[in-house]
């Protein structure tokens, strides 16, 4: 009996022995697994005596990218492209006075201009210590970052591009109402633009051209809307409407930029966009020569529904272009 069960004792030691190493070859799970998450830090820093928020995350010591949001959104634009990054990348994304967390003074008490904005902008790169950096820009993003880009060249290592417009041919039809505005601010054209701070205008803006508007998640335009509708805050937007044709002026100086530094540049843009179509992406080309170009079939907001493609995209390029 006793030598039996020695045998049967020293075979099931020899089957878990076996077992055992099988184990650790193949890695499989032995118990609860720990799953590493991203860490993203919420934080202020004061600008002008404002209070200025910001995203970040990852390792300051890896790659910068500053990310620019656009209208009418905040760094809560980026808020599923950063945990895409940050394993390799340090990023920060600030909302610009008036937008998000950030503060938002009257207009009788910060001149919202996006000279001012980008003022602001640059500022905080310094407080936070960002001494080069490659920039994300979309929408607003576009004209805030240029005028960084102009007057620090030395600081930008690459662009990406996302409906960020720096050509004249690149203001789509949902820019005529601004168009009209300009021409005259009377009480018709600034009644049609706060219409489009509603609701249904910041909705809009999301699904517009999207493959399937089921795929964007409401809590995007609803959060948008939380700020939109804060007191005083139309007249904010307003006043950045008006300011959007010096943009215009600036264009020539962002293209001689582009031609003379040559910054590789990675374009990612929502080809189906009403406000900046394929017109104002093809101009790219033109200037600069270290540049991969993708048309995704989605609109103005392209990150919400190719979020995942699009960082696809970065990780790709940035390893292409041995950026450190």
């Amino acid at each position: 009996m006793k030598q039996k069960l020695k045998k049967v004792f020293w075979h099931r030691m020899v089957l878990l022995g076996v077992f055992g190493w099988a184990v650790l070859w193949l890695d499989v799970p032995t118990g609860a697994q720990t799953v590493k998450q991203t860490v993203i830090t919420y934080k202020t820093v004061k600008i002008e005596n404002l209070d200025i928020f910001y995203r970040e995350a990852g390792d300051p010591t890896k790659p910068t990218i500053l990310l620019l949001h656009g209208f009418p959104a905040s760094s809560h634009m980026f808020r599923n492209l950063i945990p895409q990054l940050a394993d390799k990348f340090h990023v920060v994304a600030p909302d610009y006075p008036g937008f998000g967390y950030s503060s938002a003074p009257g207009v009788d008490e910060f001149d919202y201009t996006f000279d001012h904005l980008a003022k602001v902008v640059d500022a905080f790169t310094q407080v936070v210590g960002l001494k080069k950096y490659s920039l994300y820009v979309q929408d607003y993003g576009a004209p805030v970052g240029y005028r960084l880009a102009v007057k620090h060249p030395e600081r930008i290592q690459a662009l990406i591009v996302q409906n960020g417009n720096a050509y004249e041919e690149g203001l789509g039809p949902g820019f005529d109402a601004i168009k009209a505005y300009w021409k005259d601010p009377g009480d018709i054209n600034t009644t049609q633009l706060r219409g489009f701070l509603k609701i249904e205008g910041t909705k809009y803006q999301y699904v517009a051209g999207t493959r399937n508007p089921h795929h964007i998640n409401p809590d995007a335009y609803t959060f948008d809307q939380l700020w939109l509708d804060r007191p005083g805050n139309d007249a904010i937007q307003l006043k950045l409407f008006w300011d959007y044709r010096t943009n215009l002026l600036r264009y020539p100086e962002w293209q001689a930029f582009f031609r003379k530094h040559q910054p590789p540049t990675l374009v990612v843009w929502g080809k189906n966009d009403p406000f900046f179509p394929i017109a104002g992406a093809e101009p790219y080309k033109r200037d600069l020569k270290n540049i991969e170009f993708h048309l995704l079939d989605t609109g103005h907001f392209a990150l919400e529904e190719d979020g995942e493609v699009i960082a696809g995209y970065i990780r790709a390029f940035f390893d292409q272009q041995k950026i450190k």
